[in-house]
């Protein structure tokens, strides 16, 4: 099963590639979800002693205050044979065998994200130990936790170094190494206190005491050792590590690890805890322990990437696929893009899409409503009838029949019916073009690129435009119709008198009795309510053809035609997309990417296991 911690180290290197390494974000994180070791304890605790014991190497840098500013995610991997070296995941091709230029490029990785300030930051460093004196595992080691800022940090630093390393072990996945100094009341350690409030039944809790060689005189460690001072669910490891004047000598680690044994097997009061105790001890527990709890979590590890690969993809569809980079497949993208827009369009027309119905309810409703509003049996009153048929006849009566007097009563009747016609024109542009701003906003990937968004809608209402035009044009030619050229079989079924009118020796003014207008005036409204009738059905139909069918069939005919003339870097500037959203797709993109390589390789292990 050691491929299995070879494994969550590969998932936590990619994940801190790409930027996820358990800050806050709008997805679940990989992070999160990979069970780790976290190191924790207060500044002069031992903690650096104890991770160099478990290496076997010097590696980390020493010195006052605050020395570990970032936390560094040091990965084991042990060899059968050869040189041992280590590497950090930002310098992926050097090797480092000297481990004292190790200590000084953690110090200057360091430097590189918070600058030459003791400032503390929450990217991790990433450094992998290759040797044959190493058990398989991985450890996250904190910042020591302090109670006092020094000179050159800001107040805030003790709250911050402890939010960060709570910010890592209240984590349900994260494995908590507490660190505390026998020679230190463990009532007062940082380690137990932080561990305590985040894991109170010390489920996933090892406790390590540190300096047990140090203590006063007389006194001992084995009530803690033994758990009786503050119990853990796992047995206390007590380690000795190298003295001061050991680090200063540079003493071998080798050899104090053999001298940590002998501490114990020949000390009285930890004789019979030798076998438990010291460094070698705790990485072999450490690591059987994290090989057990990543074994534990491979089905919720598998249902987490699985759910998140779908996410992913949800959200990378909706933020559309990234702009070509030739002029062919700009286009082409630009037309795509063009044709959902135009089907979205047409489906409001069809019905599919509600908006529609509406300009079946100018037909039904406002052109009748508007030609009964015009009320011709006004406009055909017996004032205006004799006036009318006066003026026409000029200055000479008409012999028979006032035809000329008809002509004028009926054009200046039928003339009024173009209002409702206009008026019915546009109102169905009025709709269309409302059409038209609903189908762009339905339309996602024009949300994604917002020129071409403003560029289709101008394209649209101009084309909308000069449909209109047309079809104000052919509607008001039906009524010139109309009145240029009257029915007259209408009037042949007319009955005919014999008495045509008055006489005319008479005056002009009493040349027709009121009788005879007021069959002038039936006639004459009888005729244009037949006309208004045949316009109610002629005008919808001429409205349809010009505008409704033409915006089905060539919305956006001009625009495609002047893009097919604009050169790559004009259809670029089309496809203007945000920034933020591009990087976001790429982002989004590599994570997928990780998921997916996650998901092929937890499988492969969960059917091996």
């Amino acid at each position: 099963m050691e491929n299995l911690i070879a494994l969550v180290n590969k998932l936590q290197r990619a994940c801190t590639a790409l930027g996820d390494y358990g800050e806050e974000s709008a997805l679940p994180t990989l992070w999160d979800a990979l069970p780790s070791i976290a190191v924790v304890g207060g500044q002069s605790s031992g903690k650096s002693s104890v991770l160099e014991s478990i290496v076997g190497k010097d590696f980390l840098p020493r010195g006052s205050g605050i020395v570990t500013r970032r936390p560094l995610v040091l990965q084991l991997h042990r060899i059968d044979e050869g040189r041992e070296y280590a590497e950090f995941m930002h310098l992926p091709r050097k090797k480092f065998t000297d481990f004292a230029a190790v200590r000084q490029e953690i110090a200057d990785e360091t430097d590189r994200e918070t600058g030459r300030t003791k400032q503390i930051s929450t990217v991790p460093i990433y450094l992998s130990i290759y040797s044959p004196n190493v058990v398989n595992l991985t450890l996250i080691d904190l910042p020591g936790l302090t109670k006092v800022a020094v000179e050159g940090q800001p107040d805030s630093i003790v709250q911050d170094i402890e939010n960060m390393v709570r910010s890592f072990i209240e984590k349900p996945n994260c494995i908590i190494l507490a660190i505390s100094p026998a020679n230190q009341d463990l009532a007062t350690s940082d380690a137990i206190k932080i561990s305590r409030e985040v894991d109170p039944k010390g489920e996933r809790t090892f406790g390590v005491l540190t300096k047990i060689d140090l203590m006063d005189a007389g006194t001992n460690a084995v009530d803690i050792l033994e758990g009786r001072s503050y119990k853990l669910q796992f047995p206390w490891i007590g380690v000795v590590n190298r003295s001061q004047a050991d680090i200063n000598k540079n003493t071998d680690m080798i050899a104090a690890r053999r001298r940590e044994r002998e501490y114990f097997a020949n000390t009285p009061e930890y004789k019979h805890l030798a076998p438990r105790m010291g460094s070698e001890h705790l990485g072999k527990v450490l690591s059987k322990h994290l090989e057990q709890v990543i074994k534990s979590r491979i089905p919720g590890l598998q249902s987490l990437i699985g759910k998140t690969i779908i996410e992913l993809e949800t959200e990378l569809s909706r933020l559309g696929k990234p702009v070509a980079t030739d002029a062919g497949g700009k286009l082409y993208m630009i037309m795509e893009i063009c044709r959902v827009f135009d089907g979205i369009f047409k489906e409001h027309l069809d019905g599919i899409r509600p908006g529609g119905d509406r300009i079946y309810g100018v037909f039904d409703n406002q052109l009748p409503a508007a030609l009964k509003r015009l009320q011709f049996d006004k406009h055909l009153s017996m004032d205006n009838i004799r006036k009318l048929i006066t003026e026409a006849d000029g200055y000479q009566p008409h012999l028979i029949a006032p035809e000329q007097g008809y002509r004028r009563l009926i054009e200046s009747s039928l003339v009024t019916i173009k209002g409702p016609a206009e008026a019915a024109v546009d109102a169905v542009h009025a709709i269309l073009k409302e059409l038209v701003h609903k189908a762009i906003s339905a339309t996602v990937e024009l949300k994604q690129y917002p020129t071409l968004r403003v560029e289709v809608g101008n394209a649209a209402s101009e084309s909308l435009e000069r449909m209109k035009e047309e079809s104000k044009r052919a509607t008001l030619q039906l009524v010139d119709m109309e009145y240029n050229y009257l029915t007259v079989d209408f009037f042949r079924k007319l009955p005919q008198d014999v008495e045509k009118g008055g006489n005319p020796t008479h005056s002009i003014f009493e040349r027709y009795n009121d009788a005879y207008l007021r069959r002038v005036g039936t006639n004459v409204l009888s005729y244009v309510t037949m006309v208004c009738a045949s316009l109610r059905n002629s005008i919808p139909k001429s409205i349809v053809y010009c505008q409704v069918r033409e915006a089905k069939r060539s919305l956006l005919d001009h625009f495609f035609t002047e893009l097919g003339k604009k050169e790559a870097k004009q259809l670029g500037s089309l496809l203007d997309e945000d920034p933020a959203i591009m990087q976001q797709r790429v982002n989004l993109a590599k994570r997928l990417e990780l998921y997916r390589a996650a998901q092929t390789e937890i499988d492969a292990v969960a059917w091996a296991k």
